[in-house]
């Protein structure tokens, strides 16, 4: 335990002023999502471009790869969130921050299994050609990571109720992946996203319960 808080110390040291930001604005984005305030786009495109650059720059090409397909999932999300046809003269305030344009919706226990099946094939694909042609570490535990969160962020962009599950399984075998690379930060950061994955599933729950109750009501008569 003590040459972990040593590692998270030096690297809390070793955070450039930009590493920061991201951090801070990722964390932001969550919270965001979790209300379903549109916001929450323009914090991860905010973040997901600096840690695109960051990762480049230190030769991790994968890493910035996938935060590229952010940032791309980011505008993508904003604009389904934003309902796809809102009019053009929709710029107040109002409409900028609108939090439920979009419904919650669930999938079907055969389509999770589908996509959970995928996931883990193609991972293991990905984790072979890794292990055979490079140098990677844990090559299947970081494919499972980069390929589960692809599906995961396309999710959260269609407001899928279980998004939030599959990212705590994501995040949670994160955590594992960055301490054994003694990133011991970026772990911590990953067991805050746990926290609030699980709060996400809960508020968005509700959310979903109250959305079937309200669709159940029947209409009112007419006063006469």
């Amino acid at each position: 335990m003590e040459s972990f808080y040593q590692g998270v110390a030096s690297a809390a040291q070793a955070m450039s002023i930009l590493e920061v930001i991201a951090v801070i604005l990722g964390v932001a984005y969550l919270v965001l999502a979790m209300r379903q305030n549109i916001l929450c786009w323009y914090a991860a495109f905010g973040s997901t471009a600096i840690f695109s650059w960051l990762f480049w720059d230190v030769s991790l090409v994968m890493e910035s790869g996938l935060n590229v397909y952010y940032l791309i999932m980011a505008v993508y999300g904003w604009w389904v969130w934003r309902g796809n046809a809102q009019s053009n003269s929709s710029t107040n305030i109002e409409k900028l921050v609108e939090i439920k344009a979009v419904e919650i919706k669930a999938w079907s226990l055969s389509r999770h299994a589908l996509i959970i099946v995928s996931v883990v094939l193609i991972s293991l694909a990905t984790g072979y050609g890794l292990e055979k042609n490079t140098s990677a570490a844990l090559p299947y535990l970081d494919s499972f990571t980069t390929w589960g969160a692809v599906v995961t962020t396309y999710m959260v962009t269609q407001k899928i109720l279980e998004n939030w599950l599959y990212w705590l399984v994501i995040d949670a075998v994160a955590i594992y992946l960055y301490i054994d690379r003694e990133l011991y930060l970026t772990a911590l950061l990953m067991a805050l996203y746990v926290v609030l994955a699980v709060l996400g599933w809960f508020i968005w729950l509700k959310e979903y319960r109250q959305q079937n109750e309200n669709s159940a009501t029947p209409l009112a008569a007419p006063a006469v």
